[in-house]
């Protein structure tokens, strides 16, 4: 999912040399490795504050839609309609966050942060305010597509603030930790909305509004971490005018296949063995894979660099959704659920290294939210595909499933090329 070096010179020749070394996936001589790096990532003036915001920031997007989902069910007891305004609001803002990282990227992290959040608010409050008043469905779709369009990818705006706050050496290990932050949200998220729902089905989607102020004004007023905007008369160029982003989004939009697909495949396995609890066990174990092994990778000094570090990850994230279609008990599936999930963390760490280093200086907060939007986008639709083939077996959304997998493999082998970081492709 890279280099450091953005528009800063090297005041040496020992200082270049290390800069060309990490363009090249290389590593710094004694540069912290191990799980130290994550010790010394966190004593990085200001790391643990930014880390945990931009955490609350987030919770959001894993509480969002099954916010809706509770409240919409619990007053209509529509089914169909609560997940029409899910998806609206998905939609929304998968089409507005790359607007809204451009716009960041121009005028700063800040402004954006602090008119989306607000803006947030209002749309999040007058969605809530519709669906307890019993408005017809074209308004609420509406209102849930304004919430997603005011809803920015604090993901891709943290890991560009990464990308400002540490030095090259610990990069990847901000990344990784960005990673298991994830990880933790999408298996938390979920069970805070049950609790709140307990209280009232409303007290979701309150939760979001709150958790999404609070955290975009912290983050807006960490300025140490804060990108600076690039000068008017220097607008660096699209970030998805680079043939490497655009491959990286078609890569993504393939992993983000594969996970949807897995989803459904382990929802569907549930419901075959008369258990469909188990589903959500199954979710949070595939979670559990990610994150443990995103942990090590962060710490693990590779050797090989981003692209080929791309191809092995997104090779092991293929295979690991193959022996899914074997499972033979739901102890086998919690088992296979781990191993799936395994090379989720690594191919995304990978992929925000391999960002950093193509998109143009100053288009760092766009070139995240293409990705964070095309892996939407790729989950959007192996949920879907998915979900049609898992009527007839869960093995068949099984192998539906690797072929995401296999899209992700053949890009990043097919473009290697254009993954070329800009380091080297200057140096030609």
């Amino acid at each position: 999912m890279a280099t450091r070096c953005l528009g800063e010179e090297a005041v040496n020749e020992v200082g270049k040399a290390a800069c060309e070394r990490l363009g090249k996936g290389g590593v710094v001589a004694g540069a912290d490795s191990g799980f130290g790096a994550y010790s010394r990532l966190l004593r990085e003036p200001g790391a643990v504050a930014l880390g945990f915001w931009g955490m609350v920031g987030r919770f959001p997007i894993a509480m969002r839609p099954i916010s809706c989902l509770l409240l919409i069910s619990a007053v209509t007891g529509s089914l169909g309609d609560a997940g029409a305004v899910a998806a609206a609001m998905l939609v929304a803002q998968g089409l507005a966050s790359p607007a809204l990282g451009r716009l960041a990227d121009r005028v700063s992290q800040r402004r954006v942060l602090l008119t989306a959040c607000a803006a947030h608010a209002a749309a999040i409050t007058s969605l809530v305010v519709a669906i307890l008043l019993g408005a017809p469905l074209w308004l609420l779709v509406v209102a849930a597509a304004a919430t997603g369009c005011a809803s920015v990818s604090f993901t891709s705006f943290m890991r560009a603030r990464w990308t400002k706050m540490v030095d090259h050496g610990l990069l990847r290990t901000a990344f990784a930790l960005e990673s298991v932050l994830d990880e933790t949200i999408f298996l938390l998220g979920p069970l805070l909305v049950t609790a709140l729902a307990g209280a009232h089905p409303a007290a979701g989607l309150v939760a979001c509004a709150v958790l999404t102020t609070a955290g975009s004004v912290m983050v807006a007023l960490h300025r140490k971490s804060e990108p600076v905007p690039a000068p008017t008369a220097e607008r660096p160029p699209r970030a998805i005018g680079v043939p490497g982003v655009r491959v990286l989004m078609v890569a993504y939009a393939g992993m983000g296949f594969q996970l949807g697909a897995v989803d459904v495949t382990m929802v569907a396995f549930a419901r075959e063995w008369s258990m469909p609890a188990l589903g959500g066990v199954f979710l949070s174990l595939t979670a559990v894979g990610s994150l443990a092994a995103g942990v090590v990778f962060g710490a693990v000094d590779a050797k090989l660099p981003p692209r080929r570090l791309l191809t092995v990850t997104t090779g092991v994230l293929a295979l690991g959704a193959v022996p899914l279609a074997f499972a033979g008990s739901p102890l086998m599936m919690g088992f296979l659920a781990v191993v799936a999930g395994i090379a989720i963390a690594p191919a995304l760490i990978t992929g925000s290294t391999l960002l950093e280093s193509l998109a143009p200086k100053g288009s760092l907060s766009e070139g995240f939210s293409w990705l964070t939007s095309a892996g939407a986008v790729g989950i959007a639709s192996g949920t879907a595909v998915g979900g049609r083939l898992a009527d007839a077996g869960f093995a068949r959304s099984a192998w539906v499933a690797v072929g995401g997998g296999v899209l992700a493999l053949a890009l990043s082998v097919g473009g290697r090329a254009a993954l070329r970081p800009r380091q080297e492709t200057t140096a030609q």
